[in-house]
């Protein structure tokens, strides 16, 4: 009888439930009602924590998602390419793996709004919605005043269309670069609060404060203290703008921050070498709400572990342990951040880049902007979620949820053409690859899977052949691809090495560091030498870092020989890491800094494969070898239309040429023997619309673990 009348319970429970979820009003389920004040909202704040109202209870919530981009391949964000179908897709994803928001940074077009809407309804977990507010950063820089009426009626403008948008009664006329449509799905009851404005260019708020000097503000919902700069003072203005136009429309109030970043914290950083770094403060603890604004404020970093350099080099962050005994410099600075407010701080965006390329590095826990695999990537962001969660933090949204390929990093977007970033995928540059969700060359699978079989290369027949190798070749919208079968290779003591001429205005013809010689002036060498000693060469005439920084900005050792033709010397492939720096606290000048990416990883490239490797440049087996290289590597500045870069020094500057195609052979060095084969061409089809399809990596599931894990009630 007693089993018989708990089950009776649980499924009245069960009716109850799932009566007031699917068919009571959305707004009566997820909406506090404060009758007194004529309001509703879904969220609130305390001085540190949010609060969730779900079925008549305020719960406590412990903020966990991701940040999520405009843009798929092919398309740059302010075309919009991403597709109801995507979103409704990629809300089962993000669902999935236990996350309870999304960051959105500016207006989408309404299938956006309409698949969040479409989610939410069929699930008893809704993902929530931070919303965020962009601002003409051009027209900002330009004007160097973020209270210029003009920049301020359209920050103003925008936000009165976002509220109009959440409530389902937007519409938008077009305009080229931007979202515009008819919006009818009211997602209020998801929107869990607004984040206003970008990351702040310190010069901007310099600027602001200088030519508003005297600037205060007191609105209906929000003032500013005292010691409020003009800068948070204009801030203030545009929340308080926010609040009172949903307020007085649609009776409703939310959460608002505004974005910052750690360039502008209130902190002080005596041993950051950049002047801008460090220049001034965006302190949000000098906005303030009154008693009519309800749901309340709260702060919004964005936090990575490698930038600025005073992550590496202050004093007490690189000699703070964490609770396992090891250097921490992330917990550090959260740790004091978070000693500056009152009220509930959210890290906006942290994240590591799964990325071949790297941009910057944390020289203390490895934490770096790039050169990190995909199962190192989630490792590595379920552990700042940790760090987040244990310094206090009100939660953590992961950058990114997808890849972006149209992005670029300040090391390489001087060797690729920026109109044509986005139909092709640059593993150099790391921003592109930020997200948990990867976008993968190739309509279902990709051309290629570096692992060492022979299986992708069945119906490709050898560019070249001899009695010992015989040589393949292919490509993709992301690499350039060998394949080598060789008979009787001894991994550990022969060499192959693969030269590639691609351009008639520079090569070598002999390499001295291995005494071959090659019929045609050759750009570049591909060598397999064991695990430690592959990489590929660049002619040193060919060198774009050397070109950079040696002979424009004199940042390094210039070498004469290295600017004439055919000289026979190949130099490793650098990217710049960070210029020149001078410590102001330490008084010490800290060199150039680089790291060899040229160097060639061996591994396995097949996510498939339990051993698999993001970072894998190639593949040995049973005399199978499988090679890709990233096309920037060798001076493709856009592979769709067949771009490289011209002879620096006659061009007088990185600049682009067409080519047709590149050649290419093999050769073997084997027992002291030096076996060539033929040289052969190699050319490929132009593209306009690249192919993709989508894979979750490896730091999905990882993430999807430490979600689950972490945070609640």
């Amino acid at each position: 009888m007693r089993k018989f009348m708990i089950a009776v319970i649980i499924i009245l429970i069960t009716v109850f439930v799932g009566y007031n979820y699917f068919y009571l009003p959305r707004n009566y389920v997820n909406t506090f009602k404060d009758k007194d004040m004529g309001i509703a909202y879904i969220a609130k704040l305390d001085e540190k924590d949010f609060y969730l109202y779900k079925y008549g209870n305020w719960h406590k919530e412990f903020i966990k998602g991701v940040n999520m981009g405009a843009a798929k391949p092919g398309y740059f964000p302010g075309e919009l390419g991403i597709t109801k179908e995507d979103y409704l897709r990629w809300f089962r994803y993000i669902g999935d793996m236990n996350a309870n928001s999304i960051r959105v940074y500016t207006i989408l077009k309404p299938e956006f709004y309409e698949a969040l809407y479409e989610y939410n309804s069929k699930t008893l977990n809704p993902i929530y919605l931070f919303q965020g507010v962009w601002v003409n950063e051009e027209d900002l820089v330009k004007k160097q005043n973020l209270n210029d009426k003009e920049i301020k009626e359209e920050f103003e403008k925008d936000i009165k269309s976002l509220i109009d948008i959440i409530h389902g009664k937007g519409v938008l006329p077009p305009k080229a670069g931007h979202a515009s449509g008819v919006y009818t799905k009211d997602i209020s009851p998801y929107v869990m609060g607004w984040i206003l404005g970008i990351e702040w260019d310190p010069y901007v708020v310099e600027n602001t404060n200088k030519v508003n000097e005297g600037k205060t503000f007191e609105g209906k919902y929000l003032y500013t203290a005292k010691e409020a700069s003009p800068f948070e003072s204009t801030l203030c203005e545009l929340g308080d703008y926010a609040i009172d136009y949903e307020t007085s429309k649609y009776h409703m109030q939310r959460p608002v921050s505004f974005t910052n970043w750690v360039t502008t914290d209130m902190l002080k950083h005596p041993n950051e070498p950049l002047e801008q770094e460090d220049l001034v403060t965006v302190n949000t603890e000098n906005i303030k709400h009154k008693d009519s604004f309800k749901p309340g404020l709260f702060a919004s970093y964005h936090i990575y572990p490698y930038y600025p350099d005073f992550m590496n080099y202050q004093k007490e962050y690189a000699a703070y342990k964490d609770k396992d005994g090891k250097i921490n410099t992330y917990s550090a600075y959260l740790k004091d951040l978070r000693k500056e407010h009152n009220i509930p701080v959210l890290v906006a965006e942290f994240g590591i880049p799964a990325a071949r390329g790297m941009a910057h590095e944390n020289i203390h826990m490895g934490f770096n902007q790039g050169n990190v695999d995909e199962r190192s990537q989630g490792e590595m962001d379920a552990f700042m979620l940790q760090n987040i969660y244990e310094e206090g933090y009100a939660g953590g949204l992961v950058f990114a949820w997808q890849d972006e390929w149209f992005k670029r990093t300040w090391n390489t977007m001087d060797l690729d053409i920026p109109d044509r970033r986005a139909y092709w995928s640059n593993p150099q540059t790391n921003e592109q690859e930020f997200g948990i969700l990867a976008f993968e060359p190739g309509n279902k699978t990709n051309k290629c899977y570096v692992d060492g079989k022979e299986d992708d290369w069945k119906k490709d027949t050898p560019l070249a052949k001899n009695d010992r190798f015989s040589l393949y070749a292919k490509s993709d919208e992301k690499y350039l691809y060998f394949m080598a079968k060789i008979k009787d290779f001894d991994f550990n003591k022969d060499k192959f090495i693969i030269p590639i001429d691609i351009t008639e205005n520079s090569g070598n013809t002999n390499f001295k560091d291995y005494n071959i010689n090659f019929n045609s002036p050759m750009d570049f060498v591909i060598i397999i030498d064991g695990k430690e000693k592959s990489k590929v060469m660049v002619d040193a005439y060919y060198d774009s870092f050397y070109y950079t920084y040696g002979k424009v900005l004199k940042m390094i050792e210039t070498n004469i020989n290295y600017e004439k033709k055919n000289s026979g010397i190949f130099n490793p492939m650098y990217l710049c890491l960070n210029r020149e720096l001078y410590l102001p606290e330490d008084k010490v000048k800290l060199p150039l800094s680089k790291y060899e990416t040229g160097k060639l990883m061996q591994g396995n490239g097949n996510p498939k494969d339990k051993n698999y490797n993001s970072l894998t440049d190639y593949a040995y087996a049973d005399g199978v070898l499988e090679i890709r290289i990233p096309w920037q590597l060798i001076n493709v500045m856009d592979p769709s239309e067949k771009i490289i870069m011209d002879d620096f020094y006659a061009a007088t500057g990185i600049k682009p040429m067409e080519i047709k195609g590149l050649k290419s052979q093999g050769i073997l060095i084997s027992e002291d023997k030096v076996i060539y084969s033929e040289d052969f061409d190699y050319s490929w089809d132009r593209w306009d619309m690249p192919t993709y399809h989508e894979r979750l990596k490896p730091s999905y599931y990882i993430l999807k673990d430490a979600f689950k894990k972490i945070g609640g009630d």
